[in-house]
């Protein structure tokens, strides 16, 4: 079985910290967006880079891909598309912004259920150590937990990390 590549769009793939600068990153477009909940004031700027959405199928041999953010389903209508991705799988958060253990990043806890003991990596610009520490608390499966710099999005590093990750896995390192 495949392991899970579990992905955030706020941070990995809408550097949406780079729109602070006043400049868009290259290789972006940026696109205004109404997903539920926002629909007052101006549209939501979204920050897409369509190599993003290539690199992300390259991995599809290698992982079973999967939204992991507050988007929820709404990626598959708004991001997706503009990728060039398939509707994907996606974390339904039971409880959001809240009530995380020790510490941790609300998504945390969720996203080890969602594993259910499977192998995973996770790509999010809100990964920290008590993350990390808690995670492997858990007796987790192999994971990869790969902290986005969200003024920068993933770069084809990151894509090449995670090739190897998987790769690795395969072969039986890790």
């Amino acid at each position: 079985m495949k392991p899970l590549l579990l992905i955030d769009i706020d941070g990995p793939l809408n550097p949406y910290a780079a729109l602070m600068r006043r400049r868009i990153p290259d290789g972006y477009a940026l696109y205004l967006m109404r997903p539920t909940g926002w629909d007052y004031g101006t549209p939501l700027p979204v920050l897409l880079n369509p190599e993003h959405g290539r690199a992300l199928l390259a991995l599809a041999g290698r992982y079973e891909l999967v939204w992991a953010t507050t988007w929820k389903d709404e990626a598959n209508v708004w991001i997706g598309p503009r990728l060039g991705l398939p509707p994907l799988p996606y974390v339904d958060w039971p409880s959001m912004h809240g009530g995380a253990p020790d510490g941790t990043y609300w998504k945390t806890q969720y996203i080890v259920e969602y594993a259910a003991g499977r192998p995973f990596a996770w790509v999010d610009d809100e990964i920290a150590e008590q993350d990390r520490e808690w995670i492997s608390g858990q007796g987790a499966a192999e994971t990869l937990l790969m902290w986005i710099d969200p003024r920068i999005g993933l770069l084809p590093a990151d894509f090449e990390q995670l090739a190897e990750w998987a790769d690795g896995r395969r072969g039986g390192g890790h």
